[in-house]
């Protein structure tokens, strides 16, 4: 198996999310194809990424709801990789993007922990 295509992102309303990937984290919304009423397809990446992409789930039922903001357990759910650690910080910021933390320098490279429109912890980090 070559590659990991999609991961489940659970949302509460599909276009408040895309708002949120594409114009705070600058995103491209790669595909939003309605599958019935209630029910779409919707994924973003990255813009020039090849790789996984995330499928935003709206959540359906009670249960599922009560996981939105709490997918990773309260740990860092995902780690978002940039070459612009400045430039994507300060665009996620002017879009009211919360950071918990002020960059550090790491071994590893320059990383921030900031949180997602529910609340779900994300790592921004340009690898050293």
């Amino acid at each position: 198996m070559p590659s990991l295509g999609a991961v489940t992102f659970l949302v509460r309303e599909y276009d408040e999310a895309i708002r949120f990937f594409v114009d705070a984290l600058g995103f491209e919304l790669v595909e939003d194809t309605p599958l019935s009423e209630a029910k779409r397809w919707v994924t973003v990446a990255p813009r020039g990424s090849h790789g996984t992409r995330l499928l935003l789930a709206r959540a359906a039922n009670d249960e599922q709801s009560a996981h939105i903001g709490r997918q990773g357990g309260g740990r860092v759910f995902l780690f978002l990789e940039t070459d612009d650690f400045a430039g994507d910080a300060a665009r996620m910021r002017a879009h009211g993007v919360h950071f918990r933390e002020e960059p550090r320098h790491e071994p590893y490279g320059t990383v921030a922990v900031f949180e997602d429109l529910y609340g779900n912890a994300w790592d921004l980090i340009q690898p050293a």
